[in-house]
């Protein structure tokens, strides 16, 4: 009885610690992907921006960085595609900035709900 016990025991000990060796190995290949990726989307920007151009989007990520994300995913695409006649200057960056801000404003609205005040009409049963 121990002796199965024990083996029990060690089998389910060693598939533990199988299954972390390879969410670790799983992990490490998704960082390595990330930073292929980041690589990729700088290399791109680095080809499509010159340098005031990098610099205003760099200072947006700092206060901004879904509009920066949303910026750069912008110029990949149309990098992709070819619509880029050349490198962007800062002056077009800050047009294509005025743009994503428009398709992304978020329109905020007030709505008052006037609670219904008690007419003097009506009678209180007290």
């Amino acid at each position: 009885m121990a002796d199965e016990e024990l083996d029990a025991i060690r089998r389910q000990r060693m598939a533990e610690l199988q299954a972390k060796h390879g969410d670790s190995s799983n992990n490490q290949q998704g960082e390595e992907a990330k930073q292929k990726e980041t690589e990729m989307r700088n290399s791109i920007l680095a080809q499509v921006l010159d340098q005031s151009a990098r610099a205003r989007l760099s200072n947006l990520a700092l206060v901004k960085p879904e509009k920066a994300k949303a910026v750069e995913n912008y110029l990949i695409q149309m990098a992709r595609f070819g619509q880029l006649g050349g490198k962007i200057t800062e002056s077009g960056l800050i047009e294509i900035l005025e743009k994503v801000s428009q398709q992304t404003e978020k329109k905020t609205t007030v709505k008052f709900n006037r609670l219904k005040v008690m007419d003097s009409d009506e009678e209180d049963d007290f």
